[in-house]
């Protein structure tokens, strides 16, 4: 009885011995096997982080050289830029002074005329008065003139005789043939018929000269150009004298510039010169087309005409100011004003490339007449942004902005 309580003991005590020792095993293995596993999932953790952390970084310095790349473009189809009006131009050459001048609005030198009656007469119809629209050709006013009427006499006579002269001359010559005159007669009516005939082309432009009166001596006064009609200074019933004015007429739409300047500063201008004109309608491009040095010898001042290339001017008589370069330096670059753009405090120009405009940094000088001189950053062969190259700027600052947000 002893015995089988002593090996129900014995089983009961092996059994425990075993359980302890399973549990304190597992326990002394359970730190090393949690390191390994943690030490695993961080090392999985850490990999898969530096992974992404890795291929953002990569795409990060993508993004940024791509960025850093367009930096100062603006890209434009060619649709875009013509909807903008941004204006394409060359650098230009020159450079210099700026003088600002002072004119008006006159009529073209071309288009305006006094028309004065070629010979005495008394004045029997009047067709216009002032402010009519003529055309070249129409009649102004009708005289009546003695003096005409013995022009258009002289030159039915100066006909009839060079018509007898060369009567005379072919039949000497028929004679000739016959042996009937000595040929030395033929010689002498030739000479007299060729000397006719050119009495008679004589008179007949003479009488062209004076209106081609008809044989009453009545002469239609005509305009030489078409216009509108100023002053005039004849009415029905009047005597006009030889060269007295019967009206003027000048062309509204045909006008020029006429500034004044000094003649030290005329020197230096030439024709073909550019000029940036303001006038109550607006600006406009100018270029000169004439320089009187000597218009006024009395003041010392001098004229410098001037017509418009773009914009369109106020009516005749209307004051105008402008600014003309002087002392012009042939080796300089220029851009038109409004090509210069101030980006992040630098001055800028958009230079053209067929696919985008860049900002280019410049140094800018001197402004002269609407233009800027451009002392460093190009080379002169570029093709530019110029009017309305402001958009390139707010574009290129609106593509800024969004990159920051």
């Amino acid at each position: 009885m002893i015995n089988v309580r002593n090996r129900r003991f014995s089983i009961i005590a092996l059994f425990v011995a075993v359980l302890v020792g399973f549990g304190l095993a597992n326990l002394v293995d359970w730190p090393a096997q949690a390191l390994v596993h943690s030490t695993a999932e961080d090392a999985n953790h850490d990999h898969e982080d530096n992974g992404p952390a890795h291929d953002d970084n990569d795409d990060h310095g993508s993004e940024s050289g791509a960025e850093h790349e367009d930096e100062g473009v603006v890209s434009l189809t060619s649709r875009q830029i013509e909807a903008s009006n941004i204006s394409i131009v060359m650098v230009g050459r020159g450079g210099g002074h700026e003088t600002r001048l002072t004119g008006r609005v006159i009529s073209a030198i071309d288009a305006k005329a006094a028309i004065a009656a070629p010979v005495s007469g008394r004045v029997v119809q009047v067709n216009v008065a002032p402010g009519n629209t003529v055309e070249a050709g129409q009649a102004l006013a009708i005289l009546v003139s003695g003096e005409a009427a013995t022009l258009y006499a002289d030159t039915d006579t100066a006909i009839a005789a060079a018509e007898a002269a060369r009567l005379i001359y072919q039949r000497d010559l028929k004679l000739v043939e016959q042996g009937v005159v000595a040929r030395q007669e033929l010689e002498a009516s030739r000479a007299k018929s060729l000397a006719a005939d050119a009495a008679a082309r004589a008179a007949r432009a003479q009488m062209e000269a004076v209106g081609s009166p008809d044989a009453q001596g009545r002469i239609a006064i005509t305009s030489p150009l078409a216009g509108t009609v100023g002053a005039v200074e004849v009415t029905p019933g009047g005597f006009m004298s030889s060269g007295g004015i019967v009206a003027e007429v000048s062309d509204p739409a045909r006008t020029e510039l006429a500034f004044s300047m000094p003649a030290a500063f005329a020197a230096q201008v030439a024709p073909g010169a550019r000029m940036r004109v303001t006038s109550p309608a607006g600006s406009v491009e100018a270029v000169v087309v004439g320089v009187a040095l000597d218009a006024s010898e009395r003041s010392g001042a001098a004229l410098v005409r001037a017509t418009p290339t773009a914009g369109k001017l106020p009516p005749i008589g209307s004051p105008v100011s402008g600014s003309i370069i002087t002392n012009q330096q042939d080796g300089g670059l220029t851009v038109p004003a409004d090509a210069v753009q101030m980006v992040d405090g630098q001055s800028v120009v958009f230079v053209f490339t067929e696919e985008d405009f860049r900002a280019t940094p410049v140094l800018a000088g001197r402004r002269a007449g609407g233009q800027i001189e451009i002392l460093k950053g190009l080379s002169g062969n570029e093709r530019i942004a110029g009017t309305n190259a402001f958009l390139l700027k707010a574009e290129l600052a609106k593509g800024e902005a969004e990159h920051v947000h």
